[in-house]
């Protein structure tokens, strides 16, 4: 049993989301330098909508098995030290007429107040928790959630929807009013086809409403989407998927095909297939196939995200417990992998403020040609590049590469990570070469990106070597045939810092074909630093 936390150790929260097919439990400690950790992520099938939908009634045996799961998850958030448990219940709870009976049971079983959502709401905490994921950038995107006994959509940026609905239309649902129990032999087309008829029906309104809104791009969440998209992964890109991958309408319908083709018991062998889900895939499968070729799209992005972590997101924006500054996600996301680590973070926000002014003066003078999306990931680097130092201060860099690598930064894709972890790799006296795994592992314009934003950072962070924060201004004022003159300004004695540039000078010299001339306190125009 996890040990009681002191109040140092920051507040424990668990939130539950309690689903049509499955009782999720998010575990969270809110830590007092305004970071937070997850303690853990369970999931549970319990088929609450099992035998739900012909008469709007919770069964009792699925009731059961509900209350029994919501039970040992409730205890094990309180065995972690849990002060709070947010519950919610999604579309079998708030369709079924013996809704109170059920909650009842969970508040006497479970010591659980549990809160029913209308679908509206459910598709605003899907976004926020799906949105928070991924970098949007000024794109418009169109969320899809199929559940076991609705789908929510929605439209809207990063900070932003503007638009919600739901639509009584999901795997569990389905599965009852087309399929017998226990049935387990392939789907004829005909009969695929007639599910599709019913889900295009139903939908029609929602859809007239969609294709009002204008959007960039469709993301996907909840099991059905990402067991679809493992699946289309494994049949054609033959590896398991990768959060960038893209599920195109072509694949789902080949996928489609597979699996009508087989009894449910040939399904759960489908490499990818969640075993779960054999039995329930194809009812969801339609929806997902009905919108796509309604809306006319062509792929979408998917995401393992949803309900749950919209509660945590919605808990952060609402308590005091979030602390939360007013910064873009992505920042806010690498802040919080920072803080959960111990890191300086007056020292980090000191070299990052150099590197970008670093940055900025460089390209005004075109000594390099990088925009501001690589200005953002040296930022982003510069933040992290002491992080390693929780584990070890001897070879630090590798471990704060390591974790960067690792880490689940929400909001940027693999290429992202793998630029920043290179990044801060090599911010120390090693440069980038190939012969090293880290390196040569990126692609052909990553490596360029790397080299470039690897010497910023390695100016930046001899700039703070101290860690006093003297430098108050580091910026190139000339980029001449031979050199590049940078001018230090400080008001008090930086000659450690000075001294550490000349470390550098090579390095320097070996990316931008010049040599570095350093101006500052002490020092006379094109005095080489020493």
């Amino acid at each position: 049993m996890p040990p009681e936390p002191t109040s140092s150790d920051g507040r424990i929260v668990g939130f539950m989301d309690i689903g049509t097919n499955a009782v999720r439990l998010l575990l969270v400690r809110f830590n007092p330098n305004r970071s937070y950790t997850i303690l853990t992520r369970q999931r549970e099938a319990v088929r609450l909508g099992e035998g739900e939908f012909p008469e709007q009634r919770l069964q009792q045996q699925a009731m059961h098995r509900a209350v029994l799961v919501c039970a040992r998850f409730a205890d094990m958030a309180r065995s972690y030290g849990a002060a709070e448990i947010v519950a919610v219940a999604t579309s079998a709870s708030r369709e079924a007429e013996n809704q109170r009976r059920f909650l009842k049971l969970l508040e006497q079983k479970a010591r659980l107040d549990v809160r029913v959502v209308s679908g509206k709401e459910e598709a605003r905490l899907i976004y926020l928790g799906v949105s928070s994921g991924v970098n949007l950038g000024g794109q418009r995107a169109l969320f899809l959630d199929i559940g076991g006994g609705s789908t929510e959509v929605a439209v809207g940026d990063q900070h932003q929807y503007e638009h919600l609905d739901t639509l009584k239309l999901g795997a569990i649902r389905l599965t009852t009013l087309f399929f017998l129990p226990g049935e387990t032999d392939p789907i004829p087309p005909a009969r695929y086809n007639l599910v599709k008829a019913y889900v295009r029906n139903i939908s029609v309104r929602a859809v007239q409403k969609l294709r009002q809104h204008k959007f960039d791009i469709a993301i996907g969440s909840s099991g059905t989407i990402v067991t679809l998209a493992e699946i289309a992964a494994r049949l054609f890109r033959k590896r398991p998927w990768r959060k960038e991958d893209t599920l195109s309408r072509e694949q789902l319908r080949e996928v489609i095909r597979l699996l009508c083709s087989l009894s449910t018991e040939e399904r759960r062998s489908v490499p990818g297939m969640n075993p779960e889900r054999a039995d329930i895939i194809i009812g969801g499968a339609a929806v997902l196939d009905v919108l796509m070729e309604e809306l006319k799209l062509p792929d979408l992005r998917v995401s393992e995200r949803g309900l749950r972590d919209g509660l945590l997101m919605e808990y952060l924006s609402r308590t005091e417990h979030g602390g939360l500054e007013p910064i873009g996600f992505r920042e806010r996301s690498v802040l919080q992998l920072g803080r959960s680590c111990g890191f300086n973070e007056a020292h980090a926000r000191t070299v990052e403020r150099l590197a970008l002014e670093l940055f900025d003066t460089a390209r005004e003078l075109r000594l390099h040609r990088l925009g501001d999306w690589q200005r953002e990931l040296l930022g982003y680097s510069a933040l992290l590049h002491d992080l390693g130092m929780f584990l070890s201060y001897d070879n630090h860099n590798a471990h704060s590469a390591y974790v960067i690598r690792n880490a689940e930064l929400l909001g940027f894709d693999q290429t992202e990570q793998a630029i920043m972890a290179a990044t801060a790799l090599f911010h120390g006296k090693a440069l980038p070469r190939k012969k090293n795994p880290e390196f040569a592992a990126l692609d052909k314009r990553s490596r360029a990106i790397v080299r470039v934003l690897c010497i910023f950072l390695r100016l930046a962070e001899s700039l703070d070597r101290s860690h006093m924060g003297v430098v108050e201004h580091a910026r190139f004022t000339a980029a001449r045939r031979k050199r590049a003159v940078l001018e230090i300004q400080s008001a008090q004695d930086c000659q450690l810092e000075l001294w550490g540039l000349a470390n550098h000078e090579k390095a320097f010299s070996k990316v931008f074909k010049r040599k570095l001339v350093v101006e500052g306190p002490g020092r006379t125009g094109g005095k080489k630093s020493e």
